[in-house]
């Protein structure tokens, strides 16, 4: 008997050491919060990836968003369409919307969840970047109807209100949007989401497959410091003003050959703006004009044109400040508050330049022989249109007279020809 019950715990060992405990899995959560842009459109689409690396139960992406770029929310889409994991998108907090491009990922999602207080619609594409003509507001119009509502059908949701948040722009309210079957729950907060989706049964590129997240952890994925500096910059208003301390750094640099602190600080403003310009619409005639405003600037430095340059070079700024981002989105205009202390600064800045080469143009010179025209002086002989010596400034001169000069008498320096003096009687 008891060589039997050494025998069984033997062998329930052995099954305990080759056994692998049963761990709860994981929910990844991840917050898109702002404008629809390339880097929340890079973190959203790592924090899926890293959810199916590490068999994650769903992806929770909480949204509040006004709406951004096409071009970042198909990115989004697309993954989501083709992802082996649940995604649940859920409008939070209360006061939160998935507008315009937060519409399309909404319906992208296997379960879609809004918190009270909150609303999602307003579909309608706008022009970024140009402007559109009727024929072409038309045709991006029907492609985004066409895209909506293919995404609507694939999710089951209602494919009539989608097409209208598109071409009419309407919106609605968690609870409208519960009824009319654009989204799936109402859900208070995070934990109530996740009580309540357990057990649902969502379709995904690997089949049906039953959510369990009753005893799920959550796994919360923040931006990275790279991601948040990127969607930092991303913003029109932070790009503008990147750009001009970039201008203000090299024009500095160039003026004062050798500051170098100048200069790294402004070719470290304009590569950062560089950057945040290539991932925003802007219309490069503004840019162009910006650009010719920063070559008067610089002419300035080196032309003396009284000013003419430097009011060529601000009219250029704030038209290019102006036309920069042209477009009727307002996610993509820049605010009069930053365009217009921007311009001030800038009149000021090259203003104050401007001033100081203008009194270093009129300074009388203090070295060299230039020096000596105006300075008063005794003749040592007398001097007349041919020959004659003059002290001035301490120094025995030569020096001749349209004048007769009788020796002793003051005489103050007219002109200098080589080592002659031309002076006259002092009156």
């Amino acid at each position: 008997m008891r060589e039997k019950i050494k025998y069984c715990i033997f062998f329930l060992f052995i099954a305990f050491c080759f056994t692998k405990p049963a761990y709860a899995k994981e929910i990844v959560v991840l917050t898109v919060n702002g404008i629809i842009n390339p880097p929340h459109a890079e973190y959203t689409i790592k924090g899926i990836k890293k959810a199916l690396q590490i068999n994650a139960e769903a992806v929770i992406i909480q949204l509040d968003t006004p709406g951004g770029l096409d071009s970042s929310m198909r990115s989004i889409v697309k993954e989501m369409l083709n992802s082996q994991i649940p995604i649940v998108v859920y409008v939070c907090p209360k006061g939160a919307r998935a507008a315009s491009a937060g519409a399309f990922i909404t319906i992208a999602a296997h379960i879609a969840a809004m918190a009270p207080g909150t609303n999602i619609g307003a579909a309608h594409p706008v022009a970024v970047g140009e402007k559109m003509d009727k024929t072409m507001a038309e045709k991006i119009t029907n492609d985004a109807v066409a895209y909506i509502k293919s995404i609507a059908k694939q999710r089951g949701r209602n494919i009539e209100w989608a097409e209208q948040a598109v071409r009419k722009s309407i919106s609605s309210t968690e609870t409208e949007a519960l009824k009319l079957k654009v989204i799936d729950l109402i859900a208070e907060d995070i934990e109530s989401l996740i009580k309540d989706i357990d057990g649902w049964k969502v379709k995904t590129v690997r089949g049906e497959t039953i959510l369990n997240t009753k005893s799920a952890k959550i796994h919360k994925i923040e931006m990275n410091f790279r991601e948040r500096l990127l969607n930092f910059i991303s913003d029109p208003n932070i790009a503008y003003i990147l750009l001009m301390i970039g201008i203000y750094g090299i024009i500095f640099e160039l003026s004062n050959p050798g500051s170098i602190l100048p200069g790294i600080i402004g070719a470290i403003s304009l590569i950062l703006a560089f950057y945040s310009l290539q991932t925003l619409p802007i219309n490069y005639a503004a840019a162009g004009l910006i650009l010719l405003g920063v070559i008067l600037f610089i002419l300035e430095l080196k032309i003396a044109s009284h000013g003419l340059l430097t009011l060529g070079g601000i009219i250029c700024f704030i038209l290019g400040s102006i036309m920069l981002f042209d477009t009727a989105n307002p996610l993509f205009k820049l605010s009069l508050s930053v365009i217009i202390p921007v311009t001030l600064v800038t009149a000021l800045f090259f203003g104050v330049l401007l001033r100081l080469a203008y009194k270093a143009h009129k300074r009388k010179p203090v070295t060299g022989v230039e020096e000596l025209i105006g300075l008063e002086g005794i003749a040592k002989t007398d001097i007349d249109s041919s020959s004659g010596m003059v002290m001035v400034h301490g120094e025995l001169w030569q020096a001749r007279s349209d004048e007769p000069i009788k020796k002793d008498e003051e005489i103050v320096v007219q002109d200098i020809k080589g080592l002659t003096l031309r002076v006259r009687k002092k009156n």
